[in-house]
This record gives structure tokens, sequence and C-alpha cells, in this order.
């Protein structure tokens, strides 16, 4: 489990306000029912989304068994097991030739960066980042070593 570091105040109601990143973490939408978990000892409760005695996959209540701490009908599992109506993720366009930078020496850059300073003293970081192909955070630690 893990703190969130969110506090929230209870209202003269009793009610509270859960955080969109928490209800969005949990798809929890407006409307939705919540099952609560009381542990009386240790004074700890918890909640989640309410889905009932139903498939996790298609809400169908019929034959249902457990897989992995959720309900899954019979159809769902065959499905599942036979690849129907399985697609694969799409991969996002233009990521597939994406060339990795080659990798360059400490040495071999802190060179390149003392000719471009003797070349280019008044040249800014970002300018210096652009011409070794490399970020301004790295131009700034091969400053210091030089």
């Amino acid at each position: 489990m893990k703190n969130t570091g969110m506090v929230r105040p209870l209202d003269s109601l009793g009610r509270m306000v859960i955080p969109k990143e928490i209800r969005f973490t949990v798809d929890i939408d407006a409307g939705d029912a919540l099952e609560f978990f009381i542990d009386a000892e240790s004074k700890f409760m918890s909640a989640q989304k309410y889905c009932g005695v139903s498939c996790k996959l298609c809400s169908s209540p019929d034959e249902l068994s457990y897989f992995k701490g959720s309900l899954l009908c019979k159809t769902c599992m065959i499905n599942l097991k036979e690849n129907i109506g399985v697609s694969k993720i799409p991969v996002a366009k233009g990521l597939k030739n994406i060339e990795k930078r080659a990798y360059k020496a400490s040495d071999q850059m802190l060179e390149q960066l003392r000719e471009l300073i003797r070349k280019y003293p008044n040249a800014k970081l970002r300018e210096y980042a652009k011409w070794l192909q490399v970020s301004k955070g790295r131009i700034s630690q091969l400053k210091k070593l030089l």
C-alpha cells in the first residue's frame, strides 16, 4: 500500500472528497458505487469500486470463476484462451526507426566543448548542447569538469 500524502477533511455530514488523481487511478467516476472494508483493531479503512458479482470483462453474472482476484465468466475465459477478440497493442508510428545517439566518451566531449568555447565564448548552454547533441544539464556537468 502506498501513502499518497493527500489529506482531506470530513465535512459536518461526514463526507469527504476523493481527489481527482485517486479517482482517475482507480477508475472511479461520479455515480459509481464504492465498497468499504475496515479493520477495527488497527482502525484501517479502505474502499474499492463495487463491481458486484459479475464478470470483470463483460459484466455477465453467469458461470463465474475466480482468476487472480477477479471474477471471469466461462465465455470470457474461453475467448481469452483462444485469443478471440484479443488485439495487439498498437505501436506508435515513427518510433520503430529512431536511431540511438552514439555514445561519446567524456574525454572526447570535454575536448569538443573546449574547442567550441574557444570559438564561441559568448554562446549559451542551449547552443553548446545543440552542437554536441546532448542536454543542457550535460553541458553544465562538462563545464564543471573544465
